[in-house]
């Protein structure tokens, strides 16, 4: 009794993982199905899901429209630069967090937390402004920082999580050997924690690479990235909703291979500690 109750169990969590998974996935699916019908056909009502007639004409517009590489290679270096940058601050500071904690460290983390519930448009203008004045506005370096920033709450608690697994002791029997700070950080740490440190730059390149207020709007034409290489499909005539999803495909076809590839690391690093 008790072996088909917990049979049944398993089917039913089964059953409701892959209704979540592919309600989850639709709207990508649906986007990609979009990008190969005509314009006519992607408005069509009721809508077609498999009985339209197969088309590459959006994609060869959207090539022949934009500079589809300048945009992809924007994002990289945006996406790259700001996970790197990031991930070199937050290395010390959750390794400080995580095994020197002071009284107000618990307290520093939940501030650093609260920064991301601030609306963005609310410190848009201010940053907007510094970004003039330093000569760094439409360009790469400035999306590389201010994402790094907005993104460090989320890098510095996921690896201070991962550093709190790790027994102070083996860092203390390091120092007893000799090792010094860097050597501490560098060789004991760091490989240690690799599961978890690749998870945190996976989610950040991921959170960077989708990131579309700020580039929105602190970019026009020179460091735009794949998320204003999608919005210029909106135009005051309308929605071309067949190649908008054939732009929106091409933009998110790197991130979704990059994820597939690297499903079993993140996996693996998002649960780094949680079976003992």
């Amino acid at each position: 009794m008790a072996r088909a109750v917990t049979t049944q169990r398993k089917i039913i969590n089964t059953a409701a993982a892959w209704a979540v998974g592919l309600a989850i996935f639709f709207p990508i699916l649906w986007t990609i199905l979009t990008s190969f019908k005509t314009e006519a056909q992607a408005i069509a009502d009721p809508p077609l899901f498999l009985g339209f007639d197969w088309t590459l004409e959006n994609y060869s517009v959207v090539m022949e429209r934009s500079d589809y590489a300048k945009y992809l290679w924007n994002s990289i270096i945006i996406a790259g630069g700001s996970t790197l940058l990031g991930i070199i601050i937050a290395v010390p500071a959750a390794w400080s967090m995580a095994f020197v904690p002071s009284k107000r460290t618990k307290d520093i983390l939940m501030w650093m937390l609260s920064t991301k519930m601030l609306p963005a448009v609310g410190v848009l203008y201010p940053i907007y402004l510094l970004f003039i004045k330093l000569g760094i506005l439409d360009s790469k370096i400035g999306l590389v920082i201010v994402l790094m920033l907005i993104n460090l709450p989320i890098i510095v608690w996921m690896l201070y999580t991962y550093f709190k697994e790790i027994p102070g002791e083996i860092l203390e029997a390091a120092r007893m050997d000799g090792a010094t700070l860097k050597e501490e950080v560098i060789y004991i740490l760091t490989p240690m924690a690799i599961p978890g440190i690749a998870s945190t730059i996976l989610l950040n390149v991921i959170l960077a690479w989708n990131e579309a207020f700020w580039t929105l709007n602190l970019t026009a034409a020179k460091a735009a990235p794949l998320t204003a290489f999608i919005a210029s499909y909106s135009s005051p005539e309308g929605l071309f909703y067949a190649k908008l999803s054939a732009a929106s495909t091409m933009a998110i076809a790197p991130i979704l291979i990059l994820g597939w590839f690297s499903q079993k690391q993140l996996v693996s690093g998002l649960t780094f500690g949680a079976v003992k």
